[in-house]
């Protein structure tokens, strides 16, 4: 009786796993859920925070309480959250920031791998390629041939170092062998405001701040940093069609909680948060915001962010940028920038610096 006896042996572990999830789940959520957001209010991460939150709260008839922890480049709230207790009561939300951190800073108090256990990507934001209506071109092509004519004559703007603006015009001109400088600014206003008035040639900005610009005919745009066109512009190329194969480089958000959560409530977790993703109201929401709905299982997501600590590694290194990544302006940060390993000299550049990746 093979058949019998395979069943048999399969009922410890059933049991077993019953048991986990009575132990890990059954009852939760049972109390008020922390949503920490390493960023201030009102931005891109806190807005689709927000959203998820709400909606998080009505399905489970608990309160989602946001938590915005902002400084260091959002590297304090990944620490606040890190040494929280894995009982699932703490949710972080985790963006590009987090995965980029690793080749920017000598040392981090947490490690996005290690110490925390992936849920799911909730969204993504594609970022465009736009120039000022004066460059002499219309397209990706025009765009690279007068680069290679006149190496390192233009500049590209973006709203600090190690920002996902500067990362991904470096991956751009990586992958196509060109010559660009790049002039930081203190955030996005700043840059948009020069870019406009002609002082810099480009930026590879999020779509939500270029659009306006791009349908007024302000900036031209070439192409989005996405596999996919987006839904608000459906005619512009993806840069992967323009030529660079494989291009994909914007902002995401996700979710993470610390490590030893109980597998249970992980599960648990990403299937009420994709959906609650896949809900029309909710959908509708992020896509009137540029938000992109990923919704991945834990699995995915773990791979994804492996990935892209890789890749931003790869980029950091390739373009000798020191560690002066953008931090939030909190009374902690010079204490953060102390326990990281920054001299003097980094620390002035790092207060100095524009605001957090979003």
């Amino acid at each position: 009786m093979p058949l019998a006896r395979h069943a048999a042996s399969l009922l410890p572990v059933l049991a077993m796993t019953m048991g986990a999830t009575a132990h890990g789940a059954q009852d939760y959520p049972k109390g008020p859920i922390r949503f920490i957001v390493p960023y201030v209010a009102a931005g891109g991460s806190d807005l689709i925070a927000r959203i998820v939150g709400q909606a998080l709260t009505k399905a489970w008839r608990q309160q989602v309480v946001i938590d915005n922890r902002p400084g260091a480049g959002a590297n304090l709230g990944a620490e606040i959250a890190a040494k929280a207790t894995p009982d699932g009561y703490t949710l972080f939300e985790s963006t590009i920031a987090h995965t980029v951190a690793p080749s920017l800073y000598r040392k981090l108090p947490y490690d996005i791998e290690r110490d925390f256990e992936a849920v799911t990507e909730l969204a993504s934001t594609p970022f465009m390629l736009v120039v000022k209506q004066s460059l002499p071109v219309e397209s990706v092509a025009d765009l690279v041939a007068l680069a290679k004519s006149k190496p390192g004559t233009l500049t590209y703007a973006s709203s600090g170092v190690g920002g996902p603006s500067h990362l991904g015009m470096e991956l751009f001109k990586y992958a196509k062998g060109v010559d660009i400088r790049h002039v930081p600014y203190k955030g996005a206003g700043q840059y948009m405001t020069a870019l406009a008035g002609g002082e810099v040639d480009m930026t590879y900005s999020g779509i939500a701040p270029v659009m306006p610009m791009v349908k007024a005919g302000k900036l031209r745009a070439l192409g989005v940093g996405s596999l996919k066109r987006t839904a608000l512009a459906p005619s512009l190329p993806t840069l992967d069609e323009a030529g660079l194969k494989g291009f994909e480089a914007g902002t995401w958000y996700g979710v993470h909680v610390p490590a030893g959560t109980p597998h249970a409530i992980v599960t648990m977790l990403n299937r009420q948060l994709v959906a609650i993703l896949h809900e029309p109201d909710v959908a509708a929401r992020l896509a009137a915001e540029a938000f992109d709905v990923v919704a991945s299982t834990p699995k995915e997501f773990a791979a994804f962010v492996h990935s892209e600590i890789v890749k931003w590694a790869g980029v950091v290194k390739r373009a000798g940028i020191r560690p002066s990544s953008p931090v939030a302006s909190t009374g902690s940060s010079a204490d953060f920038a102390k326990h990281i390993g920054f001299g003097p000299h980094e620390m002035s550049v790092m207060m100095a610096s524009s605001g957090p990746i979003e």
